[in-house]
């Protein structure tokens, strides 16, 4: 048992591992989709509107009940207020269930790396080829082990040695990769079969200016819910993960400050991910190019846009999965954190034995999910989607059902059960300023409650917008 909790050892730390987790592949595979579907400019205004009123509630909701509890998301709003262990439970169990299948993700990600450090760019790029992969038997799980087992390694070392250490290497390497890929991004021109000539700065413009033709009062509320389920998933806000990491936050630090340089960075990572893939996919692929995200986009779509660059496609295919992984790590690090903190605080244990038990648990939910592409495969429905696999249905559970859920339960407990002014005097306690204050009010108690009620409707399929 730890004699005493582990901490940052300062809040560029911090900051840089919050970040980590909230750069994943949500900001990758699904920004520069939603951006492209809903009108270029006009989702990048809502989603940052939204980024400073909705994204700055939710995220220092929870790293102030992280830092005042001391504790893991298990445990923390027990401590918080008795009686409230029940959204403890659910909190823990999202990054519990995201662990198994966001380390199969990482898999593909680290077999598509190696394809392109080898040169087989072509070779990605053909059809059935991303399907033939995860449907193999060992494949995906050797490279799902690989990804796991980088994972589990940082958890061992703990928050110092560990998580801290890796992201002041991994996330200024992680930045660098994405403006350079940007940057190439909108230096592409390219001449279709058919004479067209499209650039990535035709890209550039379908990605930040506003398109407002055809929009109605009903298309802009899909906009809006849609900027606001990116930003909820992208903050890693209902996953326990910035509960696990404000509890390791000294009481001296300017939690304030933190908070605002966390939504910063995601944002302008957020952006950049857009810069970097729209302009190129538009460039050799048109508009219909623009059209899948997910999985489609990384590891079909982008695949045959970087055989259509010639030689350059191995390098900055290899370059771009390279910040793909970096990205993927710090994600799945800081999910398998919350889970391994909760089990620290919750049984006593050390954080050898709490990461072996999870990591136990996790990588056969892996192989689990691995084998449900081939020899456990079928296909079910859920009602937002049909034909889906196990991986689809944990992803549903945990994303569609379970934060929702828990981001709701949370704005009530402090909006309305122990009040906001809780969450204040813990980040003003080290004596700064919170800004915003009356912003977060109004928030906690009113609009991010309403807010996320619909996303959950729609989330669940009882609304179609």
């Amino acid at each position: 048992m730890e004699q005493k909790r582990s901490s940052f050892g300062g809040t560029i730390g911090f900051v840089l591992a919050a970040a980590g987790s909230a750069v994943g592949l949500g900001n990758i595979w699904r920004f520069p989709y939603l951006a492209a579907k809903d009108g270029g400019g006009l989702f990048i205004i809502v989603y940052l509107i939204l980024a400073l009123t909705f994204g700055f509630s939710l995220l220092t909701t929870e790293v102030a009940i992280g830092r005042k509890s001391k504790q893991g998301p298990l445990t923390a709003y027990g401590k918080i207020k008795k009686g409230w262990g029940f959204l403890g439970v659910l909190g823990c169990l999202v990054p519990a269930i995201i662990l198994p299948y966001y380390c199969v993700i990482g898999g593909w990600v680290v077999k598509y790396l190696s394809v392109f450090l080898t040169g087989g760019c072509s070779a990605a790029a053909e059809d059935g080829y991303f399907t033939s992969f995860i449907s193999g038997t060992y494949e995906p799980i050797i490279m799902m082990a690989l990804f796991f087992c980088i994972v589990a390694f940082v958890i061992f070392r703990g928050v110092n040695k560990g998580i801290e250490s890796m992201s002041k290497v991994i996330m200024p390497i992680l930045l660098i990769l994405v403006v350079g890929i940007a940057v190439f991004s909108l230096t592409i021109k390219y001449e279709s079969p058919d004479g067209t000539v499209r650039t990535g700065l035709q890209g550039l413009k379908i990605l930040l200016v506003p398109n407002l033709k055809g929009v109605t009062a009903g298309k802009f509320l899909n906009v809006l819910v849609d900027a606001m389920g990116q930003l909820f998933f992208s903050l890693s806000v209902a996953m326990g993960i910035m509960i696990a990491y404000g509890s390791y936050v000294n009481d001296k630090a300017n939690l304030s400050k933190s908070i605002n340089q966390i939504e910063i960075f995601d944002t302008a990572v957020a952006i950049l991910a857009g810069v970097m893939i729209v302009p190129a996919v538009f460039a050799f692929m048109g508009q219909d190019g623009l059209d899948s995200s997910g999985p489609g986009l990384m590891f079909i779509s982008l695949p045959k846009v970087f055989a259509a660059m010639g030689r350059a496609g191995d390098i900055i295919g290899f370059l771009f999965f390279a910040m793909v992984l970096f990205a993927a790590l710090t994600s799945a690090i800081s999910i398998m954190e919350a889970v391994v903190a909760s089990f620290m605080d919750a049984f006593k244990m050390s954080r050898v034995k709490a990461a072996i038990l999870e990591g136990l648990i996790a990588f056969a939910g892996a192989v689990i999910v691995c084998l449900g592409y081939n020899k456990l495969y079928f296909e079910a429905k859920l009602p937002v989607a049909d034909g889906v696999q196990i991986l689809d249905i944990l992803d549903y559970i945990s994303n569609n059902v379970l934060m929702p859920a828990v981001a709701i339960a949370t704005c009530i407990l402090i909006g309305w059960v122990v009040k906001p002014k809780t969450v204040i005097d813990e980040v003003e306690k080290s004596g700064c300023i919170m800004g915003r204050k009356k912003l977060y009010v109004v928030m906690i108690k009113y609009i991010a409650p309403v807010l996320l009620f619909v996303l959950f409707l729609k989330s669940i399929g009882i609304i179609n917008l």
